[in-house]
């Protein structure tokens, strides 16, 4: 069993750059991959994905990828001549028409232009080597690995809570079940009695036994604790897998639910209720826990 919740980081350093990878998950109903990367990541971002799905089932998955540059600056110089040759050409036609004593000094005007973005742009180059890819994606696995790991430890956490939950639960059930045995031959008694104090010798004994089996059958549970009985050994096998468990205990844990309603909407009496108010409590207390299972 794994939870929902963990993180992971990982780290790559040579000659000429340094990969850092952290991943941080939460409960999600199912997978939500979320990554922050920089543009030099972005051909690899369906690998990256496909490594995330192969380890991490559900959940919310925040990726932050950051990459830096080491050694001396890779720049680039971009000049847009498109833009300085007419600027150059206008200038000059508009100085011969207006001011013909004038000289233009056309590298003038372009060493004035340098610091002008608009004209002159200086970027560092985007450009990776052809083993980038691999050191990314490995560093990604590492800390895949890393928070997958953390989502096994607080997993293991969360099965030992569910384990005793199901044992207390286990325990309300038998504690009804020997009560109804108990509660049904204490009724038949009283029941005999009763009516042999009312009617005396007079007693049909098997129109008795009709009535009060008529009785007793509006307040049967016995079904009920049966399908209890199967869903416990459901949830029992289920909290000891190491596969992704989450969906089908959330569904499990709403069947008992609706069995436990409907002893305590069967049962009179308050002995039942009692116990059927803390089975309830405890699969609240599941119903909970399990929100953060994979």
């Amino acid at each position: 069993m794994k939870s929902m919740t963990g993180f992971g980081k990982a780290a790559f350093l040579n000659e000429t750059y340094q990969i850092d990878v952290e991943i941080k998950s939460v409960n999600q109903r199912f997978l939500d991959l979320q990554l922050r990367m920089p543009k030099e990541a972005n051909p690899y971002e369906m690998a990256i994905r496909q490594v995330m799905k192969e380890t991490l089932q559900r959940g919310r998955i925040e990726v932050y990828i950051t990459i830096q540059k080491n050694g001396s600056p890779n720049k680039e110089v971009q000049i847009h001549w498109d833009l300085i040759h007419p600027l150059i050409r206008e200038m000059q036609q508009e100085l011969a028409a207006n001011y013909p004593q004038a000289q233009l000094d056309p590298a003038q005007v372009v060493q004035n232009l340098v610091n002008h973005s608009e004209y002159v742009e200086v970027t560092e180059k985007q450009e990776v080597d052809e083993v980038f890819g691999d050191f990314l994606l490995e560093t990604v696995q590492e800390a895949v690995k890393k928070v997958d790991r953390s989502r096994q430890i607080e997993g293991e956490k969360i099965q030992q809570v569910l384990l005793a939950y199901c044992q207390d639960f286990t325990q309300l059930t038998t504690e009804i079940t020997s009560f109804v045995a108990e509660y049904e031959k204490d009724y038949r008694e009283k029941f005999e009695a009763k009516l042999n104090e009312w009617l005396g010798s007079q007693v049909d004994e098997a129109r008795l036994l009709t009535e009060m089996v008529i009785l007793l059958e509006k307040g049967d549970i016995h079904e009920e604790l049966d399908r209890l009985a199967i869903h416990i050994a459901k949830l029992e096998d289920l909290l000891v897998q190491t596969t992704p468990v989450g969906r089908e205990l959330d569904f499990l844990i709403q069947e008992m639910n609706r069995e436990v309603n409907t002893i305590g909407s069967k049962s009179s009496p308050i002995t039942i209720k009692n116990l059927v108010v803390q089975m309830k409590t405890i699969l609240e207390k599941i119903r909970e826990q399990i929100q953060n299972v994979e």
